[in-house]
C-alpha cells in the first residue's frame, strides 16, 4: 500500500501580462478548497490524501482550471508561474483580511518576505515516532528537493542572484529548529517557543520540514515538506512527490537512515548543532545555484553538486518505488536533471535576449496549455 499524500498549493493571480494581482478576497468568497493568505496576491489550495499518482494528478490539476475559469470571468487575469514577485510589488504588503491579527502581525514582523508562492507536500504517517525519524532525514535531504523545483530567479523586475529568491528571503521561524529526537521532545520544544513567543500559534513553525497533524503537537499524522518553490508542472511535482515517497519507504525498512544516531564520545547536542548547521548551510547553497549547488553530504561529509546527490538518490529509492509500482512517477524528476528546474529555464531564456516580462508571459501560456492538455488526457479518461 502506498503512502497517503496531498498539497498545500499558493498561486499567484494576474494579468497575462505578468502583472500580479490582489484577487483573494473574492476567489475564497466565492470558490470552494481555496483559502486566502496574509497578502491577497496569492491563494492557496488543497488537495485530499490520497494513495494513488493518478487520482492526485487530476486533484493537482481540476482546482487550478476551476480558478482560471473564474479569474476570465472576473476580466483578463489568469495564474502567474513562480514563487516570488518576479514583476514587481515587493515594497507593498496588500492585506487579504484587515481586521486578522495573526495577519497583523506577518504584516508589522515580516512584510513582503512571506509574500511568496510555493508547494507543500504532505505524507502521511500515523506512528508519531517513525514520523519524527522521517522529519530528520528529509530535514537533511531538504536542500534537494529544493533544488529540484527551484522557480524564483527574479524579483521586482531584476534576476537575483539567486534560483530561488523565495527560500533567501523567506524567514525561517524560529530561527533554530533542532531534529526531534521524539514525540515528546517535539510536544516540549513546541510547548516553549509558544510560553517564550518565539512562535505565535503552532503553525508559525516555517522551516524546511515540519511534523503535522489536527493538534499539533500532540496528535500528528503526516510529515509536511515545506521548502519547495511552486512547481507549476504537476508531473514534475509528483515526480519529487515519488522520490520523497521513496525515500520514507527505504527508511522504514532502514532505520539506520536515521541521522540522528550518536557517535562514541559525542553528545546528542553536539550531533544536533553540526546536523542543523549543516543542511542550513546546504539550504543557502541550493537557493543560490540549486542543482549546480555544492552540498555536504550529512551521511560522510563528501562534497558533492545537488545534481550528483540526487542521482545517487535515485539510484538507492528506485527498487522501493518499483516494489511498489510508482517507479514510472520518477521519471520527470530525470527530466529535471536533464533539462534544468524552473529558475534555471527561466533564466536560459532570460540569457539569451528576452525581457523578464517576456519570459513570464511564456511561462503563463505554457503553464495554461499545459493543464489544459493534462486535464483533456487524463481526468476526463479516469472520470469515464
Amino acid at each position: 500500500m502506498l503512502l497517503p499524500k496531498g498539497y498545500e498549493v499558493e498561486v499567484y493571480t494576474g494579468t497575462p501580462a505578468g502583472e500580479i494581482v490582489g484577487l483573494s478576497h473574492k476567489i475564497v468568497a466565492d470558490l470552494d478548497r481555496f483559502v486566502r493568505e496574509p497578502d491577497s496576491r496569492n491563494v492557496e489550495y488543497t488537495t485530499a490524501p490520497l494513495c494513488s499518482y493518478e487520482r492526485l494528478l487530476c486533484d493537482l490539476v481540476r482546482p487550478r482550471q476551476q480558478l482560471r475559469e473564474y479569474l476570465h470571468g472576473l476580466g483578463d487575469y489568469t495564474l502567474i508561474p513562480g514563487s516570488s514577485l518576479s514583476t514587481g510589488g515587493s515594497d507593498r504588503f496588500y492585506r487579504s483580511d484587515p481586521n486578522h491579527p495573526y495577519h497583523n502581525y506577518i504584516e508589522q514582523t515580516y512584510g513582503t518576505k512571506v509574500v511568496t508562492a510555493s508547494v507543500h507536500i504532505n505524507i502521511g504517517i500515523d506512528d508519531p515516532e517513525l514520523l519524527m525519524r522521517a522529519g530528520r532525514l528529509v530535514r537533511m535531504e531538504a536542500p534537494l528537493f529544493l533544488a529540484l523545483s527551484a522557480s524564483s530567479p527574479f524579483l521586482d523586475g531584476q534576476a537575483t542572484g539567486y534560483h530561488s529568491t523565495r527560500w533567501q528571503v523567506f524567514p525561517q521561524t524560529p530561527d533554530w529548529v533542532p531534529l526531534f529526537a521524539s514525540h515528546k521532545h517535539f510536544i516540549h520544544w513546541t510547548e516553549e517557543q509558544l510560553a517564550l513567543g518565539t512562535m505565535q500559534n503552532v503553525r508559525h513553525l516555517w522551516c524546511s520540514v515540519r511534523p503535522n497533524g489536527d493538534r499539533r503537537p500532540y496528535n500528528l499524522n503526516r510529515l509536511e515538506l515545506r521548502i519547495c518553490d511552486l512547481l507549476v508542472d504537476p508531473l514534475s511535482l509528483l515526480g519529487i512527490t515519488a522520490l520523497l515517497e521513496a525515500r520514507l519507504l527505504q527508511l522504514m525498512e532502514d532505520p539506520s537512515l536515521d541521522p540522528l544516531v550518536v557517535p562514541v564520545g559525542e553528545s546528542q547536542e553536539r550531533v544536533q548543532e553540526k546536523l542543523v548547521a549543516l543542511t542550513r548551510e546546504n539550504e543557502a547553497a541550493v537557493a543560490k545555484d540549486s542543482l549546480n549547488a555544492q552540498l555536504r553530504h550529512w551521511q560522510d561529509g563528501r562534497v558533492l553538486s545537488a545534481k550528483a546527490w540526487i542521482e545517487e538518490l535515485l539510484q538507492q529509492v528506485r527498487p522501493f518505488a518499483k516494489a511498489k509500482g510508482f517507479h514510472c512517477f520518477l521519471s520527470p524528476v530525470n527530466k529535471i536533471l536533464q533539462d534544468g528546474n524552473e529558475a534555471q529555464q527561466w533564466l536560459r531564456l532570460y540569457e539569451s535576449g528576452m525581457s523578464l516580462q517576456q519570459v513570464v508571459q511564456q511561462k503563463i501560456q505554457e503553464m495554461d496549455q499545459q493543464e489544459r492538455d493534462l486535464e483533456d488526457a487524463l481526468c476526463q479518461m479516469m472520470a469515464a
